[in-house]
């Protein structure tokens, strides 16, 4: 048996207040722990287990779901069970069905770890070990459910049945004349498979109980009593009736309990926390915008507390604590938000890069994303996070002056801070199409165009290769969607001011099938080209060849355009209709080039000498 932390979800290990291993050393946890009142309830129910007197066996059950804390409270009640006086003491069996599965290995298991645990103890007959080791033989061969073993088996069940209760009754009278009781606590039967929960009954229901035995079972009513219905001729609350004598339902903790025990954990895991990088005043805020929402039982502390101590330790002092704490909360309750955050950084933090509607339609298009619970909580723990959202769900304003004191806070509202909170989550191979969207959003400006080309090539992507790449293909395949004619002018300058930077090694072609990014930049160019009549398109061309800085792409296009020429320069018509210049057009650009080839020749011979 192990406690919720362990039983429901896997725990920290370090974790005193929620760890239990009591199945290896009877040590469950102490109930001087308890945040859930459910200590005085524990220590009630086991001097009634000592004290009661009954003739047959007994079993008892914990009602609760998930997270409701019922493994804790088997727990706090093993405890007082091994704190009793050693005339009193009950010799605790600890059974664990969810690590076997198949109808033999529960059965075969369930005496094993009797015969286990009885074999340890110096209280306990030899004889009574020995019997108890031959029942578990003899009913380990009875298939269960036997009537769906067909009539040759049915025989075999008989023979082995009358076996079966003839041990049974030396076992049971020893027990009553050693006067010695043995609790068997079963925790988590909701968490098997369904077969495997009704094998657990069947063993409760086809083998009688032994006397001075006492079974303490924990688990969902309601799964069980679902998984039971089927195959029943009675509904499965009546069939748990007949097995359960004595049941108890754990209440749901209040909120304050809950708060007190998050607290605690979160101050346990956020350690050593500078004074500057928590400010009470901001906590309160965003806990209440957010984080309660998704604090709804001891399972959901758990879950968060523990993704807190490994993500938390790897990103300390580079983050503030209360942005970590609520970008996690996504993480684990909300993460398709927790993933648009991340792979789309420049709609949330930074210089305002789109116009306020295109902000609105994309947050509101999340948003629209999310359970209807969920949907005004996390938009206004959006807004505690990030200021910039204030334009789309704000008074529509965006004030930057406090993105100083911010930056000193390590908030995730600083760009050049922002990386830090997702150092955990996986590379992202595909280009967003937020992303993409974002720099093509100031195509026309050719500076600005620029810039955003320069800052894809600088991002990696797992495959080695950069994002500028991914970049150049998403616009080579969408180029007559993506950019409108009035644009083509700007593009094709930044492309020509910035082109040689775009040249990544890690983009180089790696087999002779491949391509560069320069033979990707000239489709692109001549693509947009292209659209415009042959006057327009040259003057785009010169006024790009004449400015631009990127000269082996500008080389590269004139040498692409006079190759295209060559190619028809026999038949004056189809020269017409598919070349993008004139031969007059042509010699001009070939000009202009070479003068700046000349030009770049003498500025490098200068400065050798």
């Amino acid at each position: 048996m192990f406690t919720v932390a362990q039983a429901e979800i896997n725990n920290h290990p370090q974790d005193k207040t929620e760890t239990n291993n009591h199945s290896q050393d009877n040590s469950p946890i102490d109930p001087q722990t308890d945040r859930l009142g459910y200590a005085n309830f524990a220590q009630y129910l086991a001097n009634g287990i000592c004290n009661m007197s009954f003739a047959e066996g007994f079993a008892i059950a914990l009602y609760g779901t998930w997270g409701s804390g019922k493994s804790t409270m088997l727990d706090f009640v093993v405890h007082y069970l091994n704190q009793k006086p050693d005339e009193e003491r009950p010799i605790i069996v600890p059974f664990n069905p969810w690590l076997f599965s198949g109808s033999q290995d529960v059965t075969r298991r369930f005496f094993e770890q009797l015969q286990d645990v009885l074999s340890k103890s110096t209280s306990v007959p030899k004889g009574l070990r020995e019997r108890i080791a031959d029942f578990a033989n003899v009913v380990g061969e009875i298939p269960l459910p036997y009537a769906q073993a067909g009539k040759a088996v049915a025989t075999l069940f008989d023979d082995q049945q009358k076996d079966a209760s003839e041990i049974k009754e030396e076992v049971e009278r020893t027990l009553l004349q050693e006067d010695r009781r043995i609790i068997i606590t079963i925790d988590d039967i909701d968490r098997l498979a369904v077969e495997d929960i009704k094998q657990i009954f069947r063993i409760l229901k086809a083998i009688p109980n032994f006397n001075n035995v006492i079974y303490l079972l924990a688990f969902d009513k309601k799964v069980v009593i679902k998984a039971l219905a089927e195959s029943q001729e009675i509904s499965g609350e009546a069939y748990l009736e007949k097995i359960i004598q004595v049941a108890f339902e754990l209440p749901t903790p209040d909120k304050t309990s809950f708060q007190r025990l998050l607290f605690e954990k979160l101050e346990s895991v956020i350690v050593d926390n500078p004074k500057h990088l928590f400010e009470p005043t901001y906590w309160r805020r965003v806990y209440y915008q957010g984080i309660d929402h998704f604090i709804t039982n001891l399972l959901d502390i758990i879950r968060l507390t523990n993704n807190l101590c490994v993500t938390y330790a790897a990103v300390k002092g580079e983050v503030n604590s209360v942005d970590f704490i609520a970008i996690e909360s996504l993480r684990v309750f909300c993460p398709i938000m927790y993933d648009i955050i991340r792979k789309n950084k420049n709609a949330f933090v930074g210089e305002l890069n789109f116009t306020e509607e295109e902000l609105k339609n994309l947050h509101n298009s999340w948003i629209a994303q999310l359970q209807d619970e969920d949907k005004p909580t996390v938009k206004n723990l959006l807004l505690c996070l990030f200021p910039k959202l204030e334009v789309v769900w704000g008074d529509g304003s965006y004030d930057g002056k406090q993105e100083s004191k911010w930056r000193k806070q390590m908030r995730v509202c600083c760009p050049e801070i922002f990386p830090h909170y997702f150092r955990l989550a996986f590379s992202e191979s595909k280009l967003s199409h937020t992303r993409a969207k974002d720099v093509l959003a100031v195509a026309d400006d050719a500076e600005q165009f620029g810039e955003k080309l320069i800052e894809l090539s600088l991002e990696k992507r797992p495959d080695g290769t950069t994002q500028v790449r991914a970049f150049l293909e998403i616009l080579d395949d969408n180029i007559d969607e993506e950019i409108p004619v009035e644009s083509i002018s700007t593009v094709v300058k930044a492309l020509f001011y910035v082109g040689d930077q775009l040249m990544c090694p890690e983009d180089e072609p790696t087999t002779i099938f491949d391509f560069s990014n320069k033979m990707r930049i000239s489709r692109i160019i001549s693509q947009l080209l292209s659209k415009l009549e042959e006057p327009e398109c040259f003057q785009v061309l010169k006024a790009a060849s004449s400015q631009g800085k990127a000269l082996s792409i500008i080389v590269n296009q004139v040498e692409t355009l006079a190759e295209q020429q060559s190619q028809f320069d026999s038949d004056a018509l189809i020269l017409e209709e598919v070349c993008l210049i004139s031969p007059q057009h042509l010699e001009e650009l070939k000009e202009i080039v070479a003068k700046r080839q000349q030009e770049k020749d003498e500025v490098e011979e200068s400065d050798r000498k």
